[in-house]
C-alpha cells in the first residue's frame, strides 16, 4: 500500500475526488495520509479533517527564500512517508530540490489538453478565460508528472468536452472539474500505486 500526500491551497475540490475515489475502493493499493496546504485557511484542511487524515499547514510566507520553504515541504513529505505527491489546487511553486527529491512521483491536474494553455500564468479561471478567447471547439484536462518546467512532465492521463457557444469562464471549469478533473486524477493516481505507468523519456505508457 503506497502513501500518497496531497498538496492543496484551496477549497480542495479535487481532494474530495480523491478521498472519495479512496473509500470507494477506486484508488487501488494507495492511501492518502497526509494533506499539505500552503494556506491555513483552505477549506481543503476541513475535507481532510471531516475524514481524520492528518494535515499540516506549510505557508510561503513564512519562510525567507523559496529554499527554506523547500526544505519544508521536504520535511512534511519525508514526515508522511510519501510514496506518491498529488498537486491538487496547489498554487505554490515547488523547487528543484522537491522535484529531484520526487522524480516521476509527483502528479499535477492541469485544467486543459497540454500543450494548449498551458504554463507560468496559466492557472484556475486564467486558463477557461484563454481558450474561450481562443474560440476552441474542445477544451479538457490534463494529468502529468511535474518537471522543473511548468506543465512540461509527462502526460499520464487526457479527457476532453466540447465547448458550449454560451460558456463563460465560470461554466467551462465547473464542467470541466466535474467531468474529467474528479475522474481522472483518481484514475491516474491508482495507476500510479498499482505500478501502471512506465516513464520513457518524456512520455509515458500505461501498463494493461
Amino acid at each position: 500500500m503506497l502513501n500518497i500526500a496531497v498538496l492543496v491551497s484551496g477549497g480542495g475540490t479535487n481532494l474530495q475526488a480523491l478521498i472519495d475515489s479512496e473509500r470507494n475502493g477506486e484508488i487501488k493499493n494507495g492511501k492518502i495520509v497526509r494533506v499539505i496546504s500552503s494556506k491555513a485557511d483552505a477549506y481543503a484542511i476541513e475535507r481532510a479533517k471531516k475524514v481524520g487524515i492528518p494535515a499540516v499547514v506549510v505557508e510561503r510566507k513564512k519562510y525567507e527564500n523559496s529554499q527554506q520553504y523547500d526544505e519544508a515541504i521536504l520535511s512534511a513529505l519525508e514526515e508522511s512517508k510519501a510514496d506518491l505527491v498529488v498537486l491538487a489546487g496547489f498554487m505554490s511553486i515547488l523547487g528543484a530540490s522537491v522535484i529531484r527529491k520526487y522524480e516521476n512521483k509527483i502528479i499535477n491536474i492541469h485544467p486543459a489538453l497540454i500543450p494548449s494553455f498551458c504554463g507560468k500564468g496559466f492557472y484556475g479561471l486564467k486558463v477557461h478565460e484563454a481558450a474561450l478567447e481562443k474560440g476552441v471547439k474542445v477544451t479538457g484536462a490534463t494529468v502529468h508528472f511535474v518537471n522543473e518546467i511548468a506543465d512540461d512532465g509527462a502526460i499520464i492521463l487526457q479527457e476532453c468536452i466540447k465547448v458550449n457557444d454560451d460558456d463563460t469562464p465560470q461554466t467551462l471549469q465547473r464542467r470541466v472539474m466535474e467531468n474529467i478533473e474528479w475522474k481522472i486524477l483518481p484514475k491516474a493516481v491508482s495507476l500510479f500505486c498499482e505500478g501502471k505507468i512506465e516513464v520513457v523519456g518524456s512520455k509515458t505508457k500505461i501498463k494493461e
